[in-house]
């Protein structure tokens, strides 16, 4: 597989996660894939997913940057959305909020089989101290 492909095949699949696509999601998503080292096979990382999108209800995916080198993907993601209630154990409670996600992919049979995924949560940190604009 090339470069070109690999981050292809993660464009969709970033595609599907935004148009809530689950039956789509095992194209792309191991039926064995392991999120941090914990094993979540493809229904628990679905299952993930959904939950997100419940207590984000206008979660978007963005890309911001990409990097492939097969069987590797690393990217990082910018959110910019208004989580509902506790969000990675803040009060975040509907306030909209910026922040990114440094994730590494790696891919067997073209499909995701490792993430490691880490938020920055201290810029959200930051910004629940700022004042609300208004």
């Amino acid at each position: 597989m090339t470069r070109d492909d690999l981050a292809g095949i993660y464009r969709d699949y970033i595609a599907c996660l935004n148009r809530q696509d689950w039956p789509a999601l095992g194209q792309f998503v191991h039926d064995d894939v392991v999120r941090n080292a914990r094993p979540l096979g493809l229904s628990g990382y679905r299952a993930m997913l959904e939950q997100d999108f419940r207590e984000i209800p206008d979660l978007r995916f963005n890309i911001e940057l990409l990097v492939s080198d097969p069987p590797n993907i690393a990217a990082r993601l910018k959110f910019d959305c208004a989580p509902r209630g506790t969000f990675l154990g803040l009060a975040v409670n509907g306030r909209r909020v910026t922040f990114f996600e440094n994730v590494f992919y790696e891919f067997r049979d073209e499909k995701i089989w490792q993430v490691w995924s880490m938020i920055d949560k201290d810029v959200i940190e930051a910004q629940l101290k700022a004042p609300s604009p208004g």
